[in-house]
């Protein structure tokens, strides 16, 4: 049994991780986290008797209590890299699905792991709905290579463009290059109206109540277009992806992202 501790408990997403943890029979919830956190117990929060384990503030102590195996992080981008730090040190395997860590970040993490001897693992998107629309589109981009990305999602979410449109972007820009998109001469009447702009890639965020994660691909050719949509309708679209994390993490080594990483 892998003994996994569940940061950011409170939220909407460490509710639905709780819950799928709660309910794996190769993984045992052990401890949950939140700042906010008034004591509750975990049942409390997945709709469930009372399971005897409390929502703790400090991250550090719930490490220490449980002996974790894996911790897995849905908090935010202001409070991520301390977390992953904490559970790093204390030779913990991070599950971290909080996107908007930068480059040196990961290269923090990295580090982190060689000191450590442990393994860490990040997705910008855990449906594998979504890995699949990201594969899809690297491979499309060698034959249609000018494309614009439509991300949208829920009007709490705290960075844009969403990692996973990152993660898109990235993965075009591997097999087409940087590319000139549009009319050389185009202006912009209202500055961002065309969007962010990766390697010539320009990504449009939409952030909305209603929505949870959306991701629009559009690629254009002569007399023709290519969509391919990936639609999140709950967050429990995410759920199998995170338990083949918290599964995979710990014979890692070091740093991994990206959920097409660890399917195989």
């Amino acid at each position: 049994m892998i003994k996994v501790v569940v940061c950011g408990a409170y939220g909407k997403m460490g509710r639905a991780v709780l819950n799928a943890v709660h309910n794996d029979s190769d993984l045992m919830l052990v401890g949950a986290v939140d700042v906010m956190s008034k004591g509750d117990d975990i049942g409390s929060l997945i709709g469930i008797d009372k399971i005897g384990i409390n929502v703790k503030k400090d991250l550090q102590e719930v490490l220490t209590e449980t002996s974790a195996d894996v911790v897995v992080d849905f908090t935010n981008p202001n409070v991520v890299m301390n977390n992953i730090r904490i559970i790093l040190k204390n030779r913990v395997y991070p599950v971290v699905g909080t996107t908007g860590l930068t480059d040196e970040n990961k290269k923090e993490i990295e580090q982190l792991c060689k000191e450590n001897n442990v393994g860490a693992f990040i997705a910008p998107n855990f449906a594998i709905g979504a890995v699949l629309m990201m594969k899809l589109s690297q491979e499309v981009a060698k034959y249609m290579p000018d494309v614009e990305i439509i991300e949208l999602h829920h009007d709490q979410k705290l960075d844009a463009p969403s990692g996973t449109a990152l993660r898109t972007a990235e993965l075009i820009s591997e097999v087409r290059g940087m590319r000139t998109q549009g009319h050389p001469d185009e202006v912009e009447k209202i500055k961002g109206a065309r969007g962010s702009d990766f390697d010539g890639i320009h990504i449009h965020s939409v952030r909305l109540p209603g929505y949870v994660a959306h991701q629009e691909v559009i690629f254009g050719g002569l007399g023709q277009t290519l969509t391919i949509r990936h639609d999140s309708i709950n967050r429990d679209s995410f759920m199998p992806g995170v338990v083949i994390a918290c599964k995979k993490v710990v014979s890692l080594d070091t740093l991994v992202c990206g959920l097409e990483n660890i399917l195989n």
